[in-house]
């Protein structure tokens, strides 16, 4: 009993650094900054926009978010450029369809994928295609094919960005959660990213910590570009971190903002729990370095500091009852301290997603179905499975490949220090305008 008590001692002491330090991860506070002045006060121009849309067998999805991103009433030039990936299932076509109902939209192309090269990932084969179709634009949105965005995101973005000399602006997408399984395993994967990349450090100009949200990241093509674009990242799985450290970090030093929002949402469905599952397993163990080391550093991590507390709470109270006298105590307060401060933390998530706050006392439940999914990722890694996705493998079986090598680079500042070890199971996630905008007065001050 002293043993344990001491462990939940230890771990109910980390968790008041991380409900108190840590950047405060666990806050859902960073929203789309609101920069001072408006739009088109004195200024020449509004910046063109071109939207890179990589698309893989999106059919299904597209009729739910391409006709929201079409009807953004963007003041300037702004374009749509979706880029089918060797769709099997229509993509292109429905595309092209849905664009043609909107014809006072935004303007519309579809660029069929080339061979993906050797050493490149997947979509960031697609994000480049797009890159080089979108021309000499001033900014880069590139979101993810079932990202749906309300009116004026695209707006507020480039404010955002334009406004607050800010080369890179992303947001966290609100997740679906309508299923009995999405609403036990999204908020968490939510909760866990943020833990991981606290997103307060990752606005901080200078800091070292890096991240962004693929889903929805706008970027100033001119500082894509003194980066060497998208090259530099082409074998990188988790694609969004690795932009992010390669625009933040020496020698670009591109200032860089990432934050929580519900005017960005997915629509993307994840009605079981193999879905889910996918999804984290496919990255967890590249978000580890493909390190055997780091994937049980990570593992006794999370049984410690989630576990850990629960266990030590139940089993201090019950040799309590027993007459165990004051170790007992000992370790059920301690326990139960741990386990308190766990679950405060987890409660502005679960309020983001409007659930109900008795969830957060299951988060050791939850982090150990994470801890499972990311010891399978390890798994499908050795076995030659590794980072699958719609027909796609990362890499063969007991190589780390050149998406765990980019990956390893991105976040060597995080995946090796304690807080990785807390952490690492968040690998879980124009040239033309349309003639309406044609006739809008107005700019926003993009000079640098």
């Amino acid at each position: 009993m002293p043993v344990l008590a001491a462990g939940a001692t230890f771990a109910a002491l980390i968790w008041v650094y991380l409900l108190t330090g840590h950047g405060g991860y666990w806050r859902t506070d960073q929203r789309l900054p609101r920069v001072g002045g408006a739009c088109g006060d004195g200024h020449a121009r509004w910046p063109s926009v071109v939207a890179v849309v990589p698309a893989r067998d999106e059919a299904a999805i597209l009729p739910l978010t391409l006709p929201a991103l079409l009807a953004q009433d963007y003041a300037g030039p702004f374009e749509v450029v979706l880029v089918d990936d060797g769709s099997s299932d229509g993509t292109a076509e429905v595309a092209a369809t849905l664009a043609g109902r909107d014809r006072a939209g935004a303007a519309f192309r579809v660029v069929r994928g080339q061979q993906r090269p050797a050493g490149w990932a997947g979509k960031v084969w697609a994000m480049e295609q797009g890159v080089r179709a979108a021309g000499q634009s001033d900014y880069l949105l590139f979101i993810d094919a079932d990202i749906a965005l309300e009116q004026g995101t695209l707006t507020a973005l480039v404010e955002a960005a334009a406004l607050g000399r800010r080369d890179l602006v992303s947001q966290m997408a609100l997740l679906r959660a309508q299923t009995a399984w999405e609403r036990i395993l999204v908020p968490a994967f939510v909760y866990f990213f943020a833990q991981l990349y606290p997103f307060r450090r990752v606005n901080r100009p200078g800091g070292r910590t890096v991240g962004a949200a693929g889903g929805c990241m706008l970027v100033r093509r001119q500082v894509l570009a003194d980066a060497s674009g998208m090259q530099r990242i082409r074998g990188a799985l988790i694609d969004d971190v690795a932009l992010g450290r390669l625009l933040k970090r020496p020698p670009v030093g591109a200032r860089c903002w990432l934050g929580f929002s519900t005017d960005v949402v997915s629509r993307r469905p994840y009605p079981r729990l193999g879905e889910l599952w996918q999804m984290v397993t496919r990255s967890a163990y590249y978000q580890l370095r493909c390190s055997p080391l780091l994937l049980a550093g990570t593992i006794v991590g999370l049984l410690w500091l989630y576990l850990l507390p629960p266990v030590a709470a139940l089993a201090g109270l019950i040799g309590a009852a027993a007459g165990g006298g004051s170790p007992a105590w000992w370790c059920a307060g301690a326990g139960l301290a741990g386990w308190l401060v766990m679950a405060a933390t987890y409660l502005p998530v679960l309020r983001l997603y409007r659930l109900s706050p008795l969830r957060a006392a299951s988060l050791p439940l939850i982090a150990l179905v994470y801890a499972v999914m990311t010891l399978d990722s390890a798994r499908q890694h050795q076995v030659g499975r590794g980072g699958a996705w719609k027909g796609r493998v990362a890499s063969p079986a007991g190589t780390a490949g050149p998406a765990a090598t980019a990956d390893a680079a991105v976040t060597a500042d995080a995946a090796v220090t304690a807080d990785a070890a807390v952490t690492a199971d968040a690998a879980a996630g124009p040239a033309a305008s349309s003639p309406r905008r044609a006739q809008r007065q107005g700019a926003v001050n993009d000079d640098p």
